[in-house]
């Protein structure tokens, strides 16, 4: 694997774990390396501590080493087979934008960042949680490539988001995140 994209993926994954984007074991990035394979988290990385051993290439054809890999891997997959700008995908539950979505279907931004990068943002509602994993590798790709979005807010579930740069990835879901924590701490009042 390459070193300096083993370095980014390091780098990204500590900053959204201390942010809490990610958990635990729980949410999910990689990076596309050709046309027919990409980087993904295996299933029991810790994002604070991802190193060459915490991740795994795959090839788009599925073969033993899919067994190992982030249960998110079929739609990261999807992704990239379906979107051909998507060069980085992660997947993350931030606190503030999960819980903002489970009682809005559309985020406005009031401050100036969340504005001034995305003005509003509809949230996609999966309706049925009971066969989710299921549906989520084909609904996720689709409405991405739908809407011509490169962000996802799943009410319940959390955001999918893939950009050609890792840090505008990480910007992305940074500023979403703030912004509804503003609107959350604004609510409160």
């Amino acid at each position: 694997m390459d070193n300096h994209l083993i370095n980014q993926l390091r780098s990204v994954c500590l900053s959204m774990f201390r942010k809490n984007f990610f958990g635990i074991y729980h949410g999910s990035i990689s990076a596309k390396t050709d046309y027919n394979r990409f980087i993904i988290n295996k299933k029991e990385a810790i994002f604070d501590d991802i190193d060459e051993h915490s991740l795994i290439e795959l090839y788009f054809n599925k073969d033993y080493r899919w067994n190992e890999a982030s249960i998110d891997s079929y739609i990261h997959q999807n992704i990239y087979q379906n979107i051909p700008e998507a060069k980085y995908v992660a997947f993350g539950m931030p606190p503030y934008t999960t819980a903002y979505c489970l009682e809005h279907s559309k985020i406005v931004p009031k401050d100036y960042f969340g504005y001034t990068m995305f003005e509003s943002l509809k949230v996609y509602d999966p309706k049925s949680f009971d066969n989710w994993y299921e549906r989520a590798d084909v609904e996720i790709y689709r409405h991405l490539k739908n809407t011509n979005s490169n962000i996802m807010i799943i009410k319940g579930y959390g955001v999918y988001v893939y950009d050609r740069d890792i840090n505008q990835l990480a910007k992305k879901i940074a500023v979403i995140e703030n912004s509804c924590r503003l609107l959350f701490i604004s609510h409160s009042f």
